[in-house]
């Protein structure tokens, strides 16, 4: 199991490096959750919140509790 997440966030390094997140799925932007470089930030929870209405409910609470600890951290 660990194998195939280092596997799974190397595929995401890789693919983060190019930061086109529109060609990206909802599944691997969800597992970029904390791991997108500051610079691409803003792009990145723009097209996340793009698709809230399309994610499924876990996947709508994991973005949930990442936006409330990033506006906690704003304050």
């Amino acid at each position: 199991m660990k194998k195939i997440f280092f596997l799974w966030l190397f595929l995401c390094s890789i693919l983060l490096a190019k930061a086109d997140f529109s060609e990206m799925s909802t599944e691997e932007l969800i597992a970029l959750i904390g791991y997108v470089d500051q610079s691409k930030e803003e792009r990145f929870y723009q097209e996340l919140d793009k698709r809230v209405g399309q994610m499924s409910e876990e996947q709508k609470a994991l973005y949930e509790d990442d936006k409330k600890r990033r506006d906690h951290a704003k304050n």
